[in-house]
């Protein structure tokens, strides 16, 4: 890895709008689960949020107790303009900085963006964050790509590995309403995190 994944290299992306992970809507996978929770959201962490487009559905429904982290310090500014007549609280900052507890924990893009060396610790920060039942759900890449991440693949059999020490592992399966670019590519899961 030549580019350090840090909050410069990623505020530079922000600002030369080379976000093309940003599909400027809820991810449908994500959606679907926020219309049919399987279990009261509570308290609900949205690490690496970029544009927040999770938490602006959540708050559509209804849904207020949302922190929204990521360490763009630019992007940062605008979300915390964006939801300043809101109680989503906006942190800048890294995630393996963060503390506090949660029941719930959303993930969209924060795991293929990480070097994948960093993929163990980033699994155990998560259950470190999370309250004694919380959840962990959300989309992983269910491909390898041809270029140098970020974006980095990743697949079923990796995630089950990484996962399995500190989470029970609900559901894991492909993906059926993915956006087009992404039909076929990504896997859903619902982790739950072991006593």
């Amino acid at each position: 890895m030549t580019t350090e994944l840090n909050a410069v290299y990623w505020d530079s992306r922000h600002l030369h709008g080379q976000t093309g992970w940003d599909i400027k809507q809820v991810s449908p996978p994500l959606k679907a689960y926020f219309d049919s929770p399987l279990q009261p959201l509570g308290k609900v962490l949205i690490p690496g949020c970029g544009k927040a487009h999770e938490a602006d559905y959540l708050l559509m429904k209804g849904h207020s107790d949302i922190v929204v982290l990521d360490f763009a310090p630019s992007l940062m500014a605008d979300l915390s303009e964006h939801f300043k007549s809101s109680q989503v609280q906006v942190k800048c900052e890294n995630i393996f900085e963060h503390s506090g507890l949660y029941d719930t924990i959303v993930e969209q893009t924060l795991f293929c963006a990480i070097d994948p060396s960093l993929r163990l610790s980033y699994v155990n920060k998560i259950a470190d964050l999370l309250d004694a039942n919380g959840v962990w759900f959300g989309v992983l890449f269910n491909r390898q790509f041809e270029q140098a991440g970020p974006p980095f693949g990743g697949d079923e059999i990796e995630y089950r590995s990484l996962f399995e020490t500190r989470f029970e592992c609900i559901q894991m399966a492909p993906c059926s309403n993915s956006i087009e670019p992404r039909a076929g590519t990504e896997l859903f899961f619902i982790a739950k995190k072991k006593k």
